[in-house]
């Protein structure tokens, strides 16, 4: 599967990118059929101190999932992210089971 990770408004350094890669990769064991990831880091300038946002989208077959989170820290919106992404999978898988079934 192919991670393309963009970030916007800073520059990621090679530890953050490689961390988002991992992670998103991981998905491949909950779907295989995931064709691609995008992945968005963007810092917003604002006093909030969750200025942070991770967008992640999935590709799948006749499907995207997309994922957003507002957070301190992009480990902390990845991690948020790949466990949201993680359930969305099963039940997509699930789903393509049961119609298959019928």
């Amino acid at each position: 599967m192919k991670v393309f990770t963009q970030s916007v408004n800073f520059n990621a350094d090679s530890d953050l990118i490689k961390f988002v890669e991992k992670k998103v990769e991981s998905l491949v064991k909950f779907h295989d059929k995931i064709v691609d990831a995008e992945v968005f880091l963007k810092v917003q300038n604002k006093s909030d101190k969750e200025n942070k946002i991770t967008e992640v989208k999935i590709n799948i077959p006749g499907s995207e999932l997309i994922v957003k989170r507002e957070t301190k820290t992009f480990e902390e919106g990845v991690n948020s992210a790949v466990d949201n992404l993680k359930r969305q999978l099963k039940r997509s898988k699930e789903k393509q089971r049961d119609s298959m079934i019928s």
